[in-house]
């Protein structure tokens, strides 16, 4: 557990706001996370683990279209991510992560380390990009701190 999930834990029970995740490339590191620290049931609603894309479209409702013209490592595909977790879940608050943690898989444009994030809070979408630097646990490592940060600045208004 990094002391990243306690902040998040503490901040939206005080808040009272739910929460959730999608998680591709994390595969559940973030969900693991949250749940190490006590009291998270009291805001934590669950998270999908959306490895392929059927279980993006056909879960989360990713629109194959988004995933045909931008593929599954793009902002779209992020942000529906993330706006369909909220649907499936029952939360107010979620982000997605979607990626290249490699070694392989690189895209035109994408090289291993992309990783776009998704969120959704208050009907709004919004996303933004990274590419981290380092092996495939460093990259999934790296996310995980950075889509729990954006939770805690989605809440604070700084995003």
């Amino acid at each position: 557990m990094c002391d990243t999930a306690g902040r998040v834990v503490k901040l939206f029970t005080e808040k009272g706001i739910s929460f959730g995740f999608a998680e591709s490339l994390t595969g559940g590191m973030i969900s693991s996370d949250i749940v190490g620290v006590p009291g998270a049931s009291a805001v934590f609603a669950g998270s999908v683990v959306c490895y392929t894309n059927d279980v993006k479209m056909n879960v989360l409702g990713v629109p194959s279209e988004v995933i045909d013209e931008n593929t599954e490592v793009s902002s779209e595909c992020a942000e529906a991510m993330a706006e369909g977790v909220c649907k499936v879940i029952g939360c107010d608050c979620s982000v997605a992560v979607t990626g290249i943690a490699g070694p392989t898989g690189e895209l035109p444009g994408k090289p291993v380390g992309t990783v776009y994030f998704g969120y959704h809070f208050n009907g709004k979408n919004g996303s933004f990009r990274r590419v981290f630097a380092g092996d495939r646990l460093e990259v999934r490592k790296q996310t995980c701190e950075l889509a729990l940060e954006t939770l805690i600045s989605i809440v604070e208004g700084s995003i």
